[in-house]
C-alpha cells in the first residue's frame, strides 16, 4: 500500500530564494530616528553670543581705550561722580580756569572781556575806522569786579590810546604788541599795580 505524501511543487533552490529575502528584511535594524536637539546642542552658541560683546566691551574699556589714551598724552575720562564735582567747581563767568605749571603748583587766572572799542584812525579825517574786542587777564581773583567798577574809566584809556594811532602805526610790524603793552600800563595805572597781566585782541579790525 502506498503512503500519501505531499511533495513540494518547486525545487529546493527555488525555496531558499523565496524565504531568504523574508530573513533578511526581518533580520535588518530598523533606521535609527535622530533625536530633536536638546538646549545642550545650542548652549556653546548662545554663551558665545553673549560672552563676545560683553569681552569686547570689557577689552576696549579697560584695556585699548587707557593704551590709546595714555599714548596720546590724554587724560582718561573722570567718573560721574567726580564730573560732576568738576563742573560745580567751574570758574564763573569771567574767569578762566586754573593753570599747572610744571613742579606740580597751580595759579589761578582770571579773565574778563571788554567789547568793541571803536575809535577814528588819526589822519584820516574820520574815513578810518578801528575796532578791536580784548580780553583781560590777570591774577586777582576781583579782576571782574575791578573792571565793573572801573569800566568807563577803561574804556576812556583804551579809546586815547588806540585814537592816536595813525595808519603807518597800525601796519608796523609788531605794532599789535606794542599797543598791548601800552594798554596794560593804562590799566594798571587805574585798576592797581600788575592787576592786568595779559591782553589777547580777539578782533582787532580796521575799516
Amino acid at each position: 500500500m502506498a503512503a500519501n505524501r505531499l511533495e513540494p511543487t518547486g525545487s529546493g533552490s527555488d525555496l531558499g530564494k523565496s524565504t531568504a529575502p523574508a530573513e533578511a528584511a526581518a533580520a535588518a535594524p530598523a533606521p535609527a530616528v535622530p533625536a530633536a536637539p536638546g538646549l545642550q546642542a545650542w548652549l556653546p552658541l548662545i554663551v558665545t553670543v553673549v560672552a563676545m560683546p560683553l569681552l569686547a566691551y570689557l577689552t576696549t574699556t579697560f584695556f585699548l581705550l587707557p593704551k590709546f589714551q595714555r599714548a596720546l598724552g590724554a587724560t582718561p575720562p573722570a567718573p560721574p561722580a567726580a564730573a560732576a564735582a568738576a563742573a560745580n567747581a567751574k570758574p564763573s563767568e569771567g574767569e578762566a580756569p586754573a593753570e599747572t605749571h610744571e613742579g606740580g603748583g597751580s595759579k589761578s587766572r582770571y579773565s574778563v572781556a571788554m567789547k568793541k572799542v571803536l575809535v577814528n584812525v588819526a589822519g584820516t579825517l574820520g574815513t578810518r575806522f578801528l575796532v578791536v574786542d580784548m580780553t583781560l587777564v590777570g591774577a586777582n581773583p576781583t579782576l571782574d569786579q575791578l573792571f565793573r567798577d572801573n569800566e568807563p574809566e577803561l574804556r576812556d584809556q583804551a579809546i586815547a590810546c588806540l585814537s592816536s594811532k595813525a595808519i603807518v602805526d597800525l601796519e608796523k610790524p609788531g605794532a599789535k604788541n606794542l599797543i598791548r603793552s601800552e594798554l596794560v600800563s593804562l590799566f594798571n595805572a587805574v585798576l592797581g599795580p600788575n592787576v592786568v597781566q595779559e591782553i589777547f585782541f580777539t578782533e582787532f579790525a580796521i575799516q
